[in-house]
């Protein structure tokens, strides 16, 4: 439920829900779904949530209960931090001719790999008895912001108050970080 709910948080303030609203657009066709952008979406996201699920389980064996704990906190201060940033249209991947499934896997996955959310799922697979749901989590919290986007379309995604959604979602994931730092180390 915590990967649910932080990947909805943290995917929705990324730009890989800008590129789904901006690749939406262009493959639209009237009363057409984009399901086959959301399939994409999908894909791309459990691989790379796969990968951050992967990384924590290599370093679990060499943490203590409590070094996890402050590496969530670690994962959540920097997404925290992280989402209070503006952030800037991503590329519109117009000379792309790779079709559009390739486009959208491929530049989903590009515009998601590295990103807060899977350094969160690392943490969380780390202290997890099941990592693997992490993952599963993530990926259906992420496409609770993405799956929007892409029905939304360019223009009402990008006239949502991002200014004021950005700060609440920062505050949030800063404070729970804080919290379960101080919590690590014994000082509340």
């Amino acid at each position: 439920m915590a990967a649910l709910v932080l990947g909805a948080l943290t995917q929705g303030t990324e730009r890989t829900p800008w590129l789904a609203a901006i690749l939406a657009d262009r493959w639209r066709r009237p009363g057409r779904m984009p399901l086959l952008l959301i399939v994409a979406a999908m894909l791309a996201l459990a691989i790379n949530y796969a990968i951050g699920v992967a990384a924590g389980m290599a370093l679990t064996t060499l943490l203590t209960p409590a070094a996890k704990q402050l590496l969530l906190a670690l994962a959540l201060v920097l997404a925290g931090v992280g989402t209070g940033w503006r952030v800037k249209r991503p590329d519109d991947l117009a000379g792309w001719r790779v079709g559009r499934t390739v486009t959208a896997l491929a530049g989903l996955f590009i515009m998601a790999f590295g990103d807060r959310m899977q350094f969160i799922v690392a943490a969380l697979a780390i202290r997890s008895p099941l990592p693997w749901a992490s993952a599963v989590g993530a990926t259906i919290g992420a496409l609770a912001a993405i799956a929007p986007a892409a029905l939304l379309g360019e223009a009402a995604w990008c006239a949502l108050p991002w200014r004021a959604i950005r700060l609440s979602v920062a505050a949030i994931l800063t404070v729970a970080g804080i919290i379960l730092g101080l919590s690590a180390v014994s000082l509340i």
